[in-house]
């Protein structure tokens, strides 16, 4: 499993267990969490666009 969808599972993971136990935070961090696997994902497809592309 790469990096990035490390971070997006373990951000989704982080945010479900807030929303179950109401905690806030713990649900913002997941939520940060899952767009940083996000952006990471996006900059590895640009990469590779790159490298088509030379």
């Amino acid at each position: 499993m790469d990096d990035a969808r490390k971070d997006q599972l373990g951000g989704k993971l982080k945010e479900a267990e807030g929303k179950l136990t109401g905690d806030e935070l713990r649900e913002g961090q997941g939520k940060a969490e899952h767009a940083k696997g996000d952006a990471k994902e996006k900059l590895e497809d640009v990469k590779d666009e790159v490298r088509e592309r030379i």
